[in-house]
């Protein structure tokens, strides 16, 4: 094998054991010498590429959120279907959900490569703003920069959409105390995600179409 197809290799299998590891454990609990163990190299490897635990919890965080979005898309003009793709993504695979809860404790401020995770949800909300018809013919360019009040109501939506979506995921305890039985019923998850899918159709609906 050549030397470049081996370091790929070698680098993709650490990032595969390093992401099952810290989805368990994260950051605090996970074990440098455990991630070895089951990429099937030594601690000093993982060293040699990544420099840190720290760094390849950043690495594996990047690989994430990078499968988040190429999974989920951006949004759509059914927004309400939209939310309903968030929490097909998120009960499809947990795991990214606790990589994303593992690193909101972790950190205390900045995060890794914040400027483009910043520029791809800004990017969501700019297709979420035109989705929701929010900018008018009248505004201005200066009118659709982050922080104008089109842009505001767009990210806020897409912060309840996200929220409504992946609650039931993030926290299962309070899904099963709330539901109760019908939580793991046969069809208990496609009604749950109906019921989803519902709610978002009247938040983000007019005025005058929520109230009929």
């Amino acid at each position: 094998m050549p030397r470049t197809e081996h370091l790929v290799g070698t680098r993709a299998l650490l990032l595969a054991a390093a992401r099952d590891e810290f989805a368990a454990h994260g950051m605090g609990g996970a074990r440098v010498g455990r991630i070895a163990e089951q990429a099937g190299v030594s601690k000093e490897r993982i060293y040699g590429y990544f420099g840190s635990k720290e760094k390849l919890f950043a690495a594996v965080i990047s690989e994430a959120l990078t499968e988040h979005a190429t999974l989920l898309g951006p949004p759509s003009a059914d927004l309400a279907e939209y939310a309903g793709r968030i929490y097909d993504l998120h009960r499809r695979n947990p795991q990214l959900l606790r990589l994303m809860m593992w690193e909101a404790l972790y950190y205390d401020g900045g995060l890794p490569n914040e400027q483009p995770r910043t520029a791809r949800y800004r990017g969501m909300v700019a297709t979420l703003s035109e989705a929701l018809g929010s900018q008018s013919e009248t505004e201005t360019e200066s009118d659709t920069e982050p922080g104008s009040e089109s842009d505001t109501e767009a990210a806020s939506t897409l912060l309840a959409l996200i929220g409504l979506a992946i609650l039931p995921t993030a926290f299962p305890q309070i899904t099963r105390l709330i539901l109760g039985a019908t939580a793991d019923a046969p069809g208990g998850d496609d009604e749950l995600r109906a019921h989803i899918v519902r709610l978002a159709r009247r938040m983000v609906a007019p005025s005058s179409d929520a109230l009929t």
